[in-house]
């Protein structure tokens, strides 16, 4: 009898609390659409995690079982990468890759938010893992997370994904205040010239072997995110390039989501630390939009041809979410102005930094 009582003697409110935060994601991933792909199963495990004795995070439960596979070998994260590469055409960047600089000056609010960390008094790694959820990628953060940061895997996710969901809100009123009506006019070219296929081929291939040599920590993020592209580029891969984009990133994405929220438990999520971490997440998300923004004011300031500053809030990891942003606030100052392939350049460029910049910081601080 006793045991059968023991799931509501042992109930208390943070348990609740946490339950009650577990629909909150759920209802944003159902109601709002915010990445329902994700928050949904990180809702359901986050009340999951909470239930009073819960054998699904006991030593040998299911959670506990997935979590020491997948993330703690970082086995979900990289396979991620290999369909986030499947998804991506990289064309656009090839046929510009004077974007790739506005994929580097939007990574400014990691190191940023990494600083004021610090300062509140969290360890330097600790600090690494909780900027890098300004890169808008969430694989990224889990893994760096991994490394530095294994007991604020719950809060660095949820603020990872959350923050990505919610780029159609946070961009906008940032982007205006940095910037003029004219300058949100400037046209640009679509860049409409074919890439070869052997460049196609050649890039991810290229990419690898020189983030690897110049920054080895970075060579499995790199690596395993372009051998997603190399699948989808060759031509002889089709069946495992879709499979890649569907099946591997559906699957892994399930388990990843449930898995992360096996890490919520009231006792560790419920912390002021949870707090600042959601707040730095969002201050180092809104100096990423700010130092692209910045970046292409400043370049402007030599070049002939003016770029659209808006371009580099594009250079976010967050795609193609951020580029249809873009797209959208062009079209509101100027209905004629077509953005998208631009604004889509920067920001598939935004992935390879983000990626680049976790390499870095765990190269700095392993």
């Amino acid at each position: 009898m006793n045991e059968l009582l023991s799931g509501i003697t042992s109930l208390d409110y943070k348990m609740v609390i946490m339950m009650i935060f577990g629909g909150i994601l759920i209802y944003l991933a159902i109601k709002k659409d915010y990445e329902p792909a994700l928050l949904l199963p990180i809702g359901f495990g986050t009340i999951l995690a909470n239930i009073p004795n819960s054998e699904a995070i006991a030593a040998h439960g299911p959670l506990t079982i997935l979590f020491n596979a997948g993330i703690m070998t970082e086995l979900f994260p990289l396979l991620i990468f290999i369909a986030i590469g499947a998804m991506i055409d990289f064309s656009v960047l090839l046929k510009n890759p004077f974007m790739l600089l506005f994929g580097a000056a939007a990574q400014f609010g990691i190191f940023f938010a990494m600083l004021l960390a610090a300062l509140l008094g969290f360890g330097l790694k600790e600090s690494a893992a909780i900027g890098i959820i300004g890169a808008a990628d969430g694989p990224t953060s889990i893994y760096v997370a991994t490394r530095f940061a294994k007991d604020l895997l719950g809060p660095i996710s949820v603020a990872a994904y959350s923050y990505m969901a919610l780029v159609p809100i946070i961009q906008p009123p940032v982007i205006r205040m940095l910037t003029t009506s004219a300058e949100r006019k400037i046209r640009m070219d679509s860049y409409n010239s074919k890439v070869p296929r052997v460049v196609k081929i050649l890039f991810p291939i290229t990419i690898t072997i020189i983030a690897g040599i110049i920054v080895p920590t970075s060579a499995a993020l790199v690596g395993f995110l372009m051998f997603g592209n190399l699948i989808r580029e060759c031509g002889v891969l089709e069946k495992l390039s879709k499979s890649a984009q569907n099946e591997l990133s559906s699957l892994v994405t399930i388990l990843l989501g449930i898995t992360i929220a096996s890490t919520m438990v009231a006792d560790k999520f419920l912390t002021v630390e949870t707090l600042f971490i959601l707040g730095l997440g969002l201050i180092a998300f809104i100096f990423d939009t700010a130092g692209g923004v910045l970046f292409a004011k400043f370049l402007n300031l030599f070049l002939k041809k003016k770029v659209n500053p808006m371009i580099g809030a594009a250079g976010i990891s967050a795609f193609p979410m951020s580029a249809r942003v873009i797209q959208k606030m062009g079209q509101q100052e100027d209905k004629q102005n077509f953005l998208l392939m631009p604004a889509t350049s920067a920001n598939v460029a935004g992935q390879i930094g983000s990626v680049i910049a976790g390499g870095l910081i765990l190269a700095l601080l392993s």
